[in-house]
Order: structure tokens, then C-alpha cells, then sequence
């Protein structure tokens, strides 16, 4: 039945923690949702048609005005000129009717003259030669000559015929080579005719020749109907779509607000948009995005405790509250306040007091809310020069943190983010190519540069605060725990002087292991200090304090001696849960054991009775070491006691033992619970020689002085 209530609790408690994990959720997004509700809410305008605008208006969008373009096309359509074609083979039909015709009038004359006739008069000679003409000349041609240039032509001999022929053929050609439109017809007639008046023939036939070129020379462009349609749609294809851009001005002040105006400002939806829900919807979409990518990066923290994302939350809030607030300064023509905002003490807080990746990951969250919160004097929806500036402040701070792993770093990474952002902001003022003189440019500089710095002195006074609150463990609270006048370690120093020393030693080792393997040495440090507190409780029963007595250990039981040895990694995690240490302190009190079993003791029991001896009775409880920092105390502990003890230690003989030891803490499986490696194992186990060596090193014996009288 117990097991089930047990269980039933479990269950309440997971149900607990998930309802407030949900609620701070929520309220991070509310804070989200608040600051940057002003800054999506659209602007309410009350504008008519053919009234005066009250301010200049900006359109907050970007959108194809569909009816200017279709304008547009059509303007561009209907300024395409038709297109004609010239037909250059007119030239040569009309060429070839010329000489037709004065072949024909002269066959007519041979034909003529070859005949017998013996016509009396003129009239009856052209009358015989027109029935000749009639069967080689067509009709319509007949028709369109007068009667006057055909009998004129049929009076005229052969050698003038030939040379009027050659000079109509010459002259229509030279024309009809051209483009002859309908319109310039006549004056084509004319320019033909002029190249006729120095033809060496009689009047008479020159007049005739004028009649034949006026009435060969024709138009011979066509309209073409596809090549028109073909570049008009060109012209219409060329047409790019008329858009009224975000930030463009529809209105000014006191502008008259005509139709085309009010169509525009209604493409744009600034006249309906009192009850629009757009802007909101996008922003719960934008705001549940981010809350998901710290949702996910902030899963390992918050499995068995709400603080840690309690503490996220009051950071996060913190950070944004701060932009909000500097934001409302827009409004009194600092425009560019934005880059004073210190938002980079988040990024600083999240990567000290959290994790580098969640750091990361809120930088961003901040770069985006920012970009939203600073849009105010912006006719978009995110001020992305800002952003930019806000995203990599933050970065640079969470990656100089990063490298150096110290929070007595927090100034100087302060001071780094200070000269990041006056880069950035110059490349961006750089990239908008602004044209910005000295005093502005200072201007950005002094912004740019007291932003890191109150960063960094905001994130330097707001740990302390966190530390404490949320039990956190500072670099400062290490150093002060380390101080000999703590009152703890004057109690190790006066009660159990000979456990002072061992803890001391171990603390060194420690210390110097941890660094190498990157972990928190000052941590291991402090908690070598106190791991074996518990030992004032009963120090005279600890073998390195047992100074001038016998050891009391000789007159007991082997399971009382090994309750009283074990008890002390218990009564050392009570004593500093009473006086409220970090809980990093207390568990490298109870873990610097592991469940490692007391030999001495167990085989002292096996050799004092012939029954069944439990050796898991004989082991200490754990747990195992849970952090890199308890393995290496765990290690630095056995291996510290062991060297002590050994007679005449070298450096081959240390090396041997640490090797035991480590080997016998793996085969044992005391380091299966944390994170160190082999390779982190080796390192370890070197550091650990070479601070032996150093301590344990030998010494140059000095010979003694014989006494020797001096003779005065």
C-alpha cells in the first residue's frame, strides 16, 4: 500500500511541477506579448474622401496597386506605333511594269513597220498601232494611261522610246526603293518626276514619261498586325508592377486625400483596420516559435525544478523590460536610442548563471523582440538594423564568457561588447552608405560603447541577487568559503588539525586537476576544504588526528568502527546543510566516497568470525560521484592518504599508486555516474603525479657541522 501512496505522490508532485513549468511559460510570452503589443497594433486612422490629411502617412506594407498598373500597361500599349513592312518586291514589280509597257509600245512600232500597210495620215497610223498595242498591253494598264501619252508614245521612234524607257525604269526604282507610305505617295510622284525633267527627249514625250513614272510609283509599306501586337505585349511585358512600398509616403501633411490617394490608403489598409487581427495572430505565431526554441533548450534544466526556469524567465523579463522602456524615448526625436539598450546583460546572466546554448538561443529571442519593440519610428514591423546590432552584442558576450569560464570576467566581457557594438553600428551605418559627419558618428560611438558597459555592470550587480536567491554558486561565494576565517574551517583546523592538513593537500591536487581538464577548479577547491567535516564530529577516531594516543579503533567491533568511518561523509553533509551551503558543497561531502567499500574493516570482520560477512554492509552509501569535481576529490582523497603514507615516496612509486587507485575506482565502477572520460582520466592522473612530485619531491641532505673551539 505504501508503494502506491508513494507512487501516487510522485505523480502529484511531476503534475505539480508541469502546471507551474506551464504557467511561467505563459508568463514569459505574456511579457513578450506586452512589450511588443504597441509596437504590431495598426495605427487607427480617420480619413475620408477630399479631406485634408492630418499627418504624413507611411504605408506599413508592401502591395501591388493593381489598377495603376493596368494604367500603366495601357499608357505603354497604346504609345507602340503600328507597325508597317516594306515590301521591296514592289520596287521590282513596278520596275518591270515600266519597261513592259515601253516594250510593248515598241514592238507595236516594229510590228507596225514590218507590216504592209501604207496608212495615208497620222491619225490612221495610230490608229493601226493602238489595235497592235490592244493584245499586248492589259487592259486595266490601258485604262489608267491616258489616251493622249498613249498616242504620244506611239508617235515617238524606237531610240527615244529606249532612252525614256531607261530613264521612268531608273527613276521609279530609285524611289520605289524606299519606303512609300500612302501619305507620301504624291510627293513621291513628284521627287520621281524631278528625276525625269533633264531626260534628253522632246517635250512632248517627256510629259508622257511623267505620266508613266507618277503612275508606277504605288505605296509599298503594309500595316503588319503581328508584329504590331507583338510589340505592344513587349511593351506591356516591360511594364513592372506598380507597388506601393513599405515606408512610401501615400499622403502629406495637409494634402488634399483625392480619389486615387483614398484608393491607395485602402490597398494599404490603413482606413479599415480598427478590428483587424492580423498583427495579433502574427505575433502569438512569432512569440510560440520562440518559446518553443526555449522550450527545447531549456528541457535539461527544468526536468526536476521549476527554479531554473523561473530564473530564465525574471532574466528574459528583465532584458525586454529594459528595451521597452528605453524604446518610449523614440517618441522625444532620439530615434536611434536602440543602440544604447544594454541588452546584452541577458545574454551575460543566461551564460553565467545557465548554460552557453540557451545563452545563445535567448540571444536570438532578444535580437527578435527588439527588432519589434525598436520599430517605432519605422513604417515596418521589424527595425532589422537593430536586431542585427542586438543579436551579435549578445553573442560576443556569451562567447568571450565562454572561453574564459571565470564571472569575475563579466567587466572585461562588458568592455568587449562595447567595442563589438561600435563595429557593428558603423557597418551598418556604413552599409545604408549615411551621410553622417563626426559629432554623429561620436554620437553612435558613445551609444554603442556605455551599451556593453552598463551591461556588463547591471549583469555584476544583479548576480549577487540571483546567486543568493536561487541558491546558485558564485565565484565570490566560493572565495568566501575559502577564507581560513570561515567558521567551519576553523573549527577543521582547531578540532581535527590533522584532517586540516589532509583537506588542504586535497584541495591541491584537486584544484589542479580540475583545471586541467577544464572543470570548475576553485569548486573542487572549497569542497576539498570541507569534504571531511564530518569528521569533528568524532575526530580522535580518524587515524591522521590521533596524536599521542592509541588508536581506539583496536578495542571495537569491526561494524562499529565501520558505522563511526562511514557516519562522517553523512554528519559532514548535515553539518553544512545546517549552516546552508551550496548544494554542490554538501554533495561533494556525501559523494567523495562513493559506495567504496572500507577493506581494512571488512577484512577485519572476515578474519574475526567464520560467519557470512555482507560486504555491501561494509561499503559507504553514496551515491557515487555525480560531477567531474567529486571524481577528482574522490581520486585526490585515496590518492592523497595512500602517498602519505608511503615510505621514502619517488616519482616511479607515485605514479604506480595513482594508477592503482584510478584502476581500482574504474573496476569498482565508482565513475560511471558522471561525465569524465578516459581521456579527461589520464589528464587527471598526470596532474595528480606532478603535484605530488612537487610536494613529495627529494630533498638535499645537508651534512652536520662538527663543533669546533674557536680559538680567541
Amino acid at each position: 500500500m505504501s508503494k502506491f501512496r508513494l507512487l501516487r505522490q510522485t505523480m502529484a508532485q511531476i503534475e505539480r511541477l508541469r502546471l507551474i513549468q506551464i504557467g511561467l511559460y505563459a508568463l514569459l510570452g505574456i511579457v513578450m506579448f506586452a512589450s511588443m503589443y504597441s509596437n504590431v497594433k495598426p495605427e487607427e486612422l480617420d480619413l475620408r474622401l477630399l479631406s485634408i490629411s492630418p499627418q504624413t502617412i507611411y504605408s506599413p506594407i508592401t502591395i501591388e496597386d493593381k489598377e495603376s498598373t493596368e494604367k500603366k500597361r495601357a499608357e505603354a500599349q497604346q504609345a507602340v506605333e503600328d507597325v508597317y513592312t516594306q515590301k521591296t518586291e514592289y520596287a521590282q514589280n513596278q520596275v518591270d511594269l515600266v519597261a513592259s509597257i515601253f516594250d510593248a509600245i515598241i514592238e507595236v512600232n516594229k510590228e507596225y513597220e514590218q507590216s504592209d500597210r501604207t496608212d495615208d495620215n497620222v491619225e490612221e497610223i495610230i490608229s493601226a498601232k493602238q489595235k497592235l498595242l490592244s493584245d499586248k498591253l492589259p487592259e486595266d494598264i490601258q485604262k489608267n494611261l491616258s489616251q493622249e501619252t498613249i498616242k504620244q508614245l506611239l508617235q515617238e521612234n524606237n531610240d527615244d522610246l529606249s532612252i525614256a524607257k531607261d530613264a521612268v525604269v531608273t527613276a521609279v526604282h530609285h524611289v520605289m526603293k524606299n519606303q512609300v507610305m500612302i501619305n507620301d505617295v504624291e510627293a513621291m510622284k513628284d521627287q520621281a518626276e524631278s528625276q525625269l525633267v533633264y531626260t534628253n527627249v522632246s517635250n512632248s514625250l517627256r510629259k508622257s514619261m511623267y505620266e508613266i513614272a507618277r503612275f508606277s510609283i504605288i505605296p509599298n509599306v503594309i500595316y503588319d498586325p503581328k508584329k504590331t501586337a507583338e510589340n505592344r505585349q513587349a511593351a506591356v511585358e516591360k511594364i513592372e508592377p506598380v507597388r506601393i512600398k513599405q515606408g512610401q509616403i501615400i499622403v502629406e501633411e495637409n494634402q488634399l486625400i483625392n480619389a486615387d490617394i483614398y484608393r491607395q490608403l485602402q490597398l494599404a489598409g490603413l482606413l479599415n483596420n480598427k478590428g483587424t487581427l492580423k498583427p495579433f495572430v502574427g505575433l502569438f505565431l512569432l512569440i510560440i516559435t520562440m518559446l518553443s526554441g526555449v522550450i527545447y533548450y531549456l528541457k535539461e534544466f527544468h526536468k526536476k525544478a521549476y527554479q531554473p526556469l523561473l530564473l530564465y524567465v525574471i532574466i528574459s523579463a528583465i532584458t525586454i523590460a529594459l528595451m521597452k522602456i528605453l524604446s518610449f524615448f523614440q517618441q522625444m526625436d532620439l530615434s536611434e536610442i536602440g543602440y544604447l539598450a544594454p541588452v546584452a546583460v541577458g545574454g551575460i546572466l543566461i551564460r553565467v548563471l545557465m548554460d552557453e546554448k540557451v545563452a545563445i538561443m535567448s540571444s536570438i529571442v532578444f535580437a527578435i523582440c527588439g527588432s519589434v519593440i525598436f520599430n517605432g519610428e519605422l513604417t515596418t514591423s521589424f527595425n532589422m538594423n537593430i536586431g542585427i546590432y542586438f543579436l551579435i552584442s549578445n553573442v560576443a558576450a556569451v562567447l568571450f564568457l565562454s572561453k574564459k569560464h571565470r564571472k569575475s570576467h563579466v567587466l572585461q566581457a562588458g568592455l568587449i561588447v562595447a567595442l563589438v557594438n561600435v563595429i557593428v553600428s558603423f557597418s551598418i551605418i556604413f552599409i545604408k552608405n549615411g551621410q553622417l559627419g563626426t559629432v554623429e558618428l561620436g554620437y553612435y560611438s558613445m551609444m554603442a560603447m556605455a551599451s556593453g558597459i552598463i551591461a556588463a555592470v547591471l549583469a555584476i550587480g544583479l548576480l549577487p541577487f540571483f546567486e543568493s536567491g536561487f541558491g546558485i554558486l558564485s565565484t565570490m561565494k566560493l572565495i568566501e568559503l575559502s577564507s581560513p576565517n570561515h567558521p567551519l574551517l576553523r573549527k577543521i583546523l582547531t578540532e581535527t588539525p590533522g584532517t586540516y592538513h589532509h583537506s588542504v593537500m586535497v584541495a591541491n591536487l584537486s584544484e589542479a586537476a580540475c583545471e586541467t581538464i577544464g572543470a570548475n577548479g576553485l569548486l573542487a577547491r572549497v569542497g576539498a576544504y570541507y569534504h571531511d567535516i564530518g569528521k569533528t564530529k568524532r575526530p580522535q577516531y580518524f587515524i591522521e588526528n590521533q596524536m599521542n594516543i592509541t588508536n581506539p579503533h583496536d578495542q571495537l567491533d569491526p561494524k562499529v568502527s565501520k558505522n563511526i568511518i562511514i557516519a562522517h561523509a553523512t554528519d559532514g553533509s548535515e553539518i553544512l546543510r545546517k549552516h546552508k551551503f551550496p548544494k554542490e558543497i554538501i554533495e561533494i561531502a556525501e559523494q567523495h566516497h562513493g559506495t567504496t567499500l572500507l577493506k581494512y574493516f571488512y577484512h577485519k570482520a572476515l578474519e574475526q568470525t567464520d560467519e557470512k560477512v555482507n560486504e555491501q554492509d561494509y561499503r559507504y552509501p553514496g551515491p557515487k560521484p555525480q560531477s567531474k569535481e567529486a571524481a577528482v576529490i574522490c581520486i585526490a582523497d585515496s590518492v592523497e592518504a595512500a602517498v602519505r603514507s608511503m615510505p621514502n615516496p619517488t616519482p616511479a612509486k607515485i605514479e604506480g599508486l595513482v594508477r592503482s587507485i584510478i584502476k581500482d575506482r574504474l573496476q569498482d565502477e565508482q565513475l560511471i555516474e558522471c561525465d569524465l572520460t578516459l581521456k579527461e582520466l589520464e589528464l587527471v592522473r598526470q596532474a595528480l603525479c606532478e603535484t605530488l612530485n612537487g610536494i613529495f619531491h627529494s630533498r638535499i641532505e645537508y651534512p652536520e657541522l662538527k663543533k669546533q673551539k674557536v680559538n680567541v
